[in-house]
């Protein structure tokens, strides 16, 4: 059984000053956030990337106070640092950091190449692209030694993950206080390598979260099947009934005590699986130890499929609706406590356009369809009904295979079957199956991602 804890908060740049602001006005002076700051990141730093020299370029705001503060720090450690600022710091604490540096100062034209980079020229402040000062400055750098962002690489929005100009691409970005959304959105990822949250005391909360790992732990000594999760698979039609298999072994290396599927295919992906027709499955329903329930993978026919979409929305068991089955649902909400697993085709299908803001547009399909959605793709976007939403950026290239999806959905369905919240246990299911990519490698596929999932819950 799994144990779901929240996800760290995701905030917005104007969110971050907010929770600034009020910890000020509640008595802790901005220069004690800044000194926070620079001792959680020279720590950082130093435990992650040491080096024995290191340039750090500093703005005129608070971003580069943080890299005056940052410079005092390693300097303390024996670490040889320049400081290239573009300009004096415009106002405090800035400033009282930047005249606590007693070591070399150089115009950011003069920035020396280092095996450190340390990035503290804009962070969360870019709103237009990069200055021609800047941009050189971070051109002539490139290559020349491993790079910090602090709080983001100075070029990417912290709100959209989009670059203004070429940002230099960090090995680790030093967050304070909260991650924000530039950090897992868009270029962001890509962008940000390694994020490390420095906590600077700071109350920080959002409805926006990134997805962690959920820890596990056994079965009861008394536990039986029914109580490990049990899971009805709806196959898929004649021909494509490897995508039900998939599902169903899935669920079943995810943990659910019994995966019976319904449909009239032969054989079974494992002998530990049942198999029923459609009639007898549908009785299934309603027993109250059904815990789950798959539908859309391998699924073409429409009859069928409404069929079975009646039967599910009267017996209220949480529905794990993918694939086929999304372009049947109407307008409007699903009517039985539901997740909806599409990529982006196919939620474009469905809901139209995503438009600039993709958050927006995944809460918008949740509220519409009273069910949480899941936006699969690099960056995994997953809303509920209520604004919550969570990002999962803990997944890997390997899982761009056919059958990957058809392997979450079975994920999904074993989570819930054990009891999980729709949203939380979506949530877990994404970050295993996200886990299981980054242990794939050349020429596996989607078969040897369900045979992975055994030792990603042992490591939990």
């Amino acid at each position: 059984m799994l144990i779901i804890e929240p996800g760290r908060p995701l905030l917005t740049a104007a969110e971050m000053r907010a929770a600034e602001a009020a910890a000020i006005a509640a008595g802790t002076p901005a220069l004690t956030l800044m000194e926070r700051a620079a001792d959680g990141a020279a720590r950082a730093i130093l435990a992650h990337l040491p080096a024995r020299r290191a340039t750090i370029l500093c703005g005129p705001g608070n971003n580069g106070g943080d890299g005056y503060g940052i410079a005092a720090r390693l300097a303390a450690a024996g670490v040889a640092v320049t400081v290239a600022a573009s300009a004096p710091p415009r106002g405090e604490p800035a400033a009282t950091m930047a005249a606590r540096w007693a070591g070399p100062v150089v115009p950011l034209a003069e920035a020396p190449p280092a095996p450190l980079i340390i990035d503290a020229l804009l962070g969360i402040g870019v709103d237009r692209p990069l200055d021609p000062e800047h941009q050189a400055a971070l051109d002539r750098l490139r290559g020349s030694g491993r790079v910090v962002a602090i709080d983001l690489p100075s070029g990417v929005d912290a709100d959209r993950g989009l670059v203004w100009g070429l940002p230099l691409a960090a090995d680790l970005t030093i967050a304070f206080g909260a991650a924000k959304l530039g950090h897992v959105l868009a270029d962001g990822p890509a962008l940000s390598g390694r994020l490390a949250v420095v906590d600077i005391g700071i109350d920080v909360a959002s409805p926006r979260t990134l997805v962690g790992p959920p820890r596990l732990i056994g079965p009861a000594r008394t536990a039986h099947k029914y109580d490990r999760g049990w899971v009805l698979v709806v196959e898929g039609e004649a021909g494509h009934g490897g995508a039900s298999g998939l599902v169903a072994l899935a669920a079943l290396r995810s943990g659910a005590g019994l995966v019976t599927i319904a449909g009239t295919g032969t054989g079974l992906p494992a002998l530990a699986a049942m198999r029923r027709d459609d009639e007898e499955a549908a009785n299934l329903l309603n027993d109250r130890r059904l815990g789950s329930v798959v539908i859309g993978p391998g699924m073409i026919g429409d009859s069928r499929a409404r069929g079975w979409l009646k039967r599910l929305t009267w017996a209220s068991k949480p529905i794990v609706l993918d694939a086929g089955v999304l372009r049947l649902l109407a307008e409007g909400p699903i009517g039985a406590p539901a997740v909806l697993t599409p990529h982006e085709g196919e939620f474009v299908q469905m809901f139209g356009p995503m438009g600039d803001d993709r958050i927006a547009a995944v809460q918008k399909a949740a509220r519409i369809t009273d069910a949480v959605v899941l936006l699969k793709g690099a960056t995994t976007i997953i809303a509920a009904p209520d604004g919550r939403v969570a990002i999962n950026t803990h997944n890997a290239a390997w899982l761009a295979t056919a059958g990957s999806g058809d392997v979450l959905a079975g994920m999904i369905a074993a989570v819930l079957a054990q009891g999980q919240p729709l949203f939380e246990g979506t949530c877990a299911a994404a970050w295993l199956h996200g886990e299981a990519g980054r242990r794939m490698g050349p020429g596996r596929i989607a078969d040897d991602l369900v045979g992975l999932l055994p030792e990603v819950l042992a490591a939990l």
